[in-house]
């Protein structure tokens, strides 16, 4: 149960429930091994993706925006905390007790100035993972309703949530499923060669078991 030898992905699913359980509920997370060179900003990978079955997480969610109907939207889609001057000072004084950041466009021009707390925990806003509009209730609603972001790192791997460890064996094969599409779709024109070398399925305490890499790379 090492998950050293590559298998089908609805076997490496079924593989984690036989795992020890730990005291707390655990995620589960794939893991890939990229063929692109993240130094070129041509082949970053980066993007968001929906997941049919959620997440399993209740996520904290705020919203930079100024009063009025966008921001009473976003209160009642289920953001903890919406406003403007005084969300921005709560924020640039340290507070970072939330999951996700979403953004109007007309304030990111302040939001932008909080990248030195938002950025290295990487909630910045960013139009690419359609945390950055003017419909901020839908982006809400999105985020809470299973939508996750995944990004490349400078070594190349990549980390996606996929669910939780006590999610039916179907629903967690669906999710990775729909992350692994997501991936593939997600490569870069300029990528060569092998684009998926490696990919495995974990939760976060068990061993990590490894994913046929051609049934990934023909998904």
């Amino acid at each position: 149960m090492n998950g050293e030898e590559a298998i089908p992905l609805a076997d490496a699913v079924a593989l984690l429930s036989q795992q020890p359980k730990a005291k707390f509920r655990e995620s589960v997370d794939l893991s890939f091994k990229l063929g692109v060179d993240p130094r070129h900003s041509d082949q970053m990978v980066r993007g968001t993706v929906d997941l049919p079955n959620g997440t399993g997480k209740q996520r904290k969610i705020i919203v930079f925006c100024k009063d009025g109907p966008a921001a009473d939207a976003a209160r009642k889609a289920g953001a903890v905390e919406v406003g403007h001057d005084e969300l921005l000072k709560k924020v640039s004084g340290g507070w970072t007790d939330f999951d996700v950041a979403i953004a109007t466009p007309e304030a990111m021009s302040e939001v932008r100035k909080l990248g030195r707390v938002l950025g290295p925990r990487g909630l910045m806003p960013n139009p690419k993972t359609g945390t950055v509009t003017d419909d901020v209730a839908a982006a809400v609603a999105a985020a809470q309703g299973g939508r996750v972001e995944y990004k490349i790192d400078k070594t190349a791997n990549l980390h996606v949530l996929v669910g939780k460890a006590d999610f039916e064996a179907d629903h967690l094969l669906e999710n990775a499923r729909t992350v692994i599409d997501a991936v593939v779709k997600a490569r870069p024109s300029s990528a060569k060669g092998i684009y998926i070398k490696s990919c495995t399925i974990s939760t976060t305490m068990g061993p990590g078991v490894k994913v046929n890499v051609k049934e990934v790379n023909d998904a």
